[in-house]
């Protein structure tokens, strides 16, 4: 690894990587920005998992959705960030609370959070993540991301289909007056999904974190004040 110097004399105190036996181009791009990624450092200095729960705890300071003894659901919670920075929030190491995250990956244990290592569309899941719980969540939050195709249209598509069956499981489980939070892309066919969202919560609103990367068109959907509604009885026979 090296540095350079820039074109005005100024030395660029970035870290540059250089290429070695069969390193992809693209590979040596994101080891780069990974070394150069202030969130990444930061996250090493914090103890946090990844970068990503700098995106929650920035949300969070805005607009307040995490408080102490909650009942949340981290959907697609690899490496683990999102569910340490809920569980610092809702007092989860001083018996508050209570999280159970999810993931197709391996997580690493968190104290006192509940991991399940399966698919979150798996038909097993919901029912199962509902009995881990024991009752009604005060929130649903989604990281998950489906794999890219690099067709702009298609990964559009199936993202906003993760954050449709996260929002199908989260009328679920919801208690009245939770919170809904899912990562979506700008510019996605995400109409339908955000009448549904402001049909069911009093607010909706869409976020981009300054710990997303600029370059990326992640942003993510906040939906408060969940209106819970009662299942209509069957209809009597006869």
């Amino acid at each position: 690894m090296s540095t350079t110097k820039g074109g005005t004399g100024a030395r660029d105190m970035r870290v540059k990587v250089k290429k070695a036996g069969k390193l992809k181009h693209s590979s040596q791009l994101w080891l780069e920005r990974q070394l150069n990624d202030p969130y990444v450092k930061r996250a090493k200095e914090r103890g946090f998992r990844s970068r990503a729960a700098f995106k929650l705890e920035e949300m969070d300071d805005r607009y307040k959705f995490l408080k102490t003894g909650q009942k949340l659901i981290d959907l697609g919670c690899a490496p683990g960030g999102w569910c340490q920075v809920a569980a610092q929030r809702i007092g989860l190491e001083r018996g508050k609370g209570a999280i159970v995250g999810i993931d197709l990956l391996h997580v690493d244990p968190i104290p006192g959070v509940d991991l399940i290592e399966m698919d979150f569309m798996a038909d097993e899941a919901p029912a199962l993540l509902t009995e881990r719980l024991g009752g009604r969540a005060d929130g649903v939050m989604s990281d998950m991301a489906a794999n890219t195709t690099g067709h702009k249209k298609t990964d559009h598509l199936k993202i906003i289909a993760l954050a449709e069956a996260a929002l199908e499981f989260a009328n679920s489980i919801l208690a009245p007056g939770g919170f809904f939070l899912a990562k979506l892309f700008q510019g996605g066919e995400s109409a339908e999904l955000l009448a549904m969202l402001k049909r069911d919560f009093t607010t909706v609103r869409n976020v981009k974190p300054a710990a997303s990367r600029a370059d990326s068109s992640e942003l993510y959907v906040l939906a408060t004040g969940y209106r819970r509604k009662e299942q209509p009885a069957a209809d009597a026979e006869g």
